[in-house]
């Protein structure tokens, strides 16, 4: 970390470029020859990203900034915040410490929290950054973080781990075997320290998967923000051996969706009925838990059809997702598609559809954006069909 990026002047400068377009600054000439070129304008780009995502440490003097790519990788506060609900206790452990924006909500919780991070750079500059906030109760330590877990030889409350991808050459889908540290090589070590353990993945990870390779799993949190999946935390206790608990969340603007069940292979199968006055789409966090049926049953809705995972009923009531009333439910052929679509302005959804909604934008001259919502889905009886919607 070089502290000449402290310099006022430098700051200044960065503040004064936030949201600038980095590939015209570096064309520019460095009117400060001291520090290099390219660490201001890495300042710059990383701080802009940090505007939205990170705004307390945005909003604080003096904060230094890793790449925009460590910026990207890292939890959001709105996430880092939801997994300090989770936690309690006096002491926690993080096994990979990164920017250190979880930690930062953990020590609000936790009375002694430790910040394990492999890069010497990264965790001088975490450690700075926390002289910058006014924290005062997370220790960061340099290294292997297994090894500095067993050079403390200390019992915690929690242990949390983020284990990142090896490589990316496996495609779309990966096991957290492939990951670094590897958890489920290390769960029996991890156990020794601590009697729960808090795991985060990148949504990509497959539940069921997941499931294959841990044990002890007491719940699992689905966590979307603006209706995008950003994590899966898996809650890990050493004696645990009941039923899973989902929990999927939805942090938006001013409220949070909150939907639970227990993964339960008896679930009773859900009422299926044709389209009714009233359209509702799970949000993406209900989706990736796979409560398909759950959510169903317990808002009391009918489904479309098995595998569309859209649901109906005609009384208006609160749900966690989008909800619209249908205006028209026409088959899908070709005379009612063009007398009500062709060359109209819609926004285009497809579930359980054959065709890809570019496809279709094409082959119907369908412009995007407008007021008008289409659902290109397949009822109860198997037939194609089109909900032409609006939104509520």
């Amino acid at each position: 970390m070089d502290l000449e990026i402290l310099n006022p002047e430098i700051q200044e400068f960065i503040n004064d470029n936030i949201g600038a377009t980095i590939s015209k600054m570096a064309l520019q000439k460095n009117p400060f020859p001291n520090v290099e070129w390219i660490s201001i304008l890495n300042q710059i780009e990383a701080k802009t990203k940090a505007k939205s995502k990170l705004p307390i440490w945005f909003a604080t003097k003096n904060i230094v900034y890793p790449s925009k790519i460590s910026i990207e990788q890292t939890s959001s506060e709105k996430t880092a915040s939801y997994k300090a609900g989770i936690v309690s206790g006096e002491s926690l452990i993080d096994l990979t410490g990164g920017f250190g924006i979880d930690d930062y909500y953990f020590a609000k919780k936790i009375q002694k929290v430790a910040h394990c991070e492999i890069n010497p750079g990264l965790s001088k500059i975490v450690k700075h950054n926390f002289e910058q906030l006014k924290v005062e109760n997370i220790t960061c330590y340099v290294g292997d973080s297994l090894a500095t877990l067993n050079s403390l030889n200390t019992k915690w409350d929690w242990i949390y781990i983020d284990p990142s991808r090896r490589n990316d050459t496996k495609g779309k889908v990966f096991m957290l075997k492939d990951c670094l540290p590897n958890v489920p090589e290390n769960l029996d070590l991890l156990f020794q320290y601590s009697d729960s353990i808090l795991i985060k993945t990148a949504p990509l990870l497959d539940i069921a998967a997941g499931l294959t390779e841990l044990k002890n799993v007491k719940a699992i949190h689905i966590v979307a923000v603006e209706n995008e999946v950003k994590e899966l935390l898996w809650e890990i206790h050493e004696d645990y051996t009941g039923k899973i608990d989902i929990k999927t969340v939805n942090i938006l603007k001013e409220k949070m969706d909150v939907f639970e069940f227990v993964l339960d292979d008896n679930i009773e199968l859900p009422k299926y009925s044709l389209p009714q006055k009233y359209l509702y789409e799970p949000n993406s966090a209900i989706m990736k838990s796979g409560g398909f049926d759950e959510v169903g049953n317990f808002y009391n809705l009918n489904k479309l059809h098995k595998h569309s995972h859209l649901y109906t009923n005609s009384t208006l009531i609160p749900f966690p997702g989008r909800i619209f009333e249908i205006e028209n439910s026409i088959p899908y052929h070709k005379n009612e598609v063009k007398n009500f679509l062709e060359n109209k302005k819609a926004n285009i959804s497809t579930r359980n559809f054959p065709d890809s909604v570019e496809n279709l934008r094409k082959k119907w001259k369908i412009k995007e954006g407008g007021n008008l919502y289409c659902f290109f889905t397949t009822d109860e009886n198997d037939n194609k069909i089109v909900l032409i919607c609006k939104k509520i």
